[in-house]
């Protein structure tokens, strides 16, 4: 059990990081991110992580260990594909590249806020409903046949409110950053019940989000080279949200002590599997997207 002391210091520190990290977007907004700078906070954000996450059975458990690398991978992955969305949103808009560190940034504060306020809401539906658990993974499941079917020019359209916006005149900043707030808004509905199938603790959900949100303003800048490359990165993710949202549907069958259908045992999927499951699908996609675009990459050299 994690203290009230524990989630203070916890909370203190990673809001420091988050402060210090619009401090230097708001100081460096006229000025270009290269490459190198990009890759190398992007490097220290994942370390972090996972030194948090070595570090963490000396305050918790080792079981809530496991269950931080579970969720944060697959918060993070999540992630990635809501910064290519980032990217196409951006570019469609024309922000300007010096004025990108803000936007991004003040999204992921608004990011953060709405997780913020989604994560204790779900951790008491789920407290005192278990059988919410056919319903968020009836929905993951939904999720990964979008994503699995979706092309990528339906990736992200205009909407009816940022047209409303355009045609009142709201500068293009004001725009983008609503673009990205109901973004933000729609991945939170997709990320929160596909973490809350791997972990039921309030405070391995919350910082797994927090870890998986700290330095996509940087990850952004790094990716945005690799956005015709990572081709498989949707179908790898909806493998990912199909696997665990049958997790919870098997899960909910257990909280109603049902445990067998048809004369089959319900199975319980392991941290353990689930963790491997969903590392060995991020190497697949990755490998695989990487491999099938190898072509494209040589011909931008040349």
């Amino acid at each position: 059990m994690i203290s009230t002391l524990e989630w203070f210091l916890t909370i203190g520190l990673l809001s420091t990081v988050i402060a210090l990290d619009l401090f230097v977007a708001v100081v460096r907004r006229n000025k270009d991110t290269s490459t190198f700078e990009a890759g190398f906070w992007t490097i220290f954000y994942i370390g972090a992580a996972i030194i948090f996450g070595l570090l963490m059975p000396r305050w918790a458990s080792q079981q809530a260990s496991k269950e931080f690398f579970a969720g944060w991978l697959t918060e993070y992955a999540l992630s990635v594909d809501n910064i290519f969305v980032f990217i196409i949103i951006l570019a469609t808009l024309k922000i300007e590249r010096q004025k990108q560190h803000l936007v991004l940034l003040l999204g992921i504060l608004l990011t953060i806020g709405i997780r913020g306020l989604l994560i204790p809401a779900g951790a008491t539906v789920i407290s005192r409903f278990g059988s919410i658990f056919f319903l968020f993974g009836a929905f993951l499941i939904y999720t990964a046949y979008s994503l699995a079917t979706e092309n990528e020019e339906d990736e992200w359209k205009e909407g009816k409110v940022v047209a409303i916006l355009r045609s009142r005149g709201f500068s293009t900043f004001t725009i983008a950053l609503v673009a990205l707030g109901l973004t933000n808004l729609l991945f939170s509905l997709d990320s929160i019940p596909a973490i809350f199938g791997l972990t039921k603790d309030p405070y391995v959900v919350t910082t797994a989000n927090i870890f998986a949100l700290m330095g996509l303003r940087q990850l952004y800048f790094l990716l945005e080279s690799l956005l015709a490359r990572l081709i498989y990165l949707s179908k790898g993710l909806s493998f990912i949200l199909a696997f665990i949202g049958v997790k919870m549907i098997f899960e909910a069958f257990i909280q109603i002590h049902v445990t067998k259908i048809g004369g089959v045992g319900v199975p319980e999927i392991s941290l353990e599997a689930s963790l491997g499951t969903i590392l060995l699908s991020l190497a697949v996609t990755a490998a695989a997207s990487l491999y099938s675009t190898r072509a494209s990459k040589v011909s931008l050299k040349l």
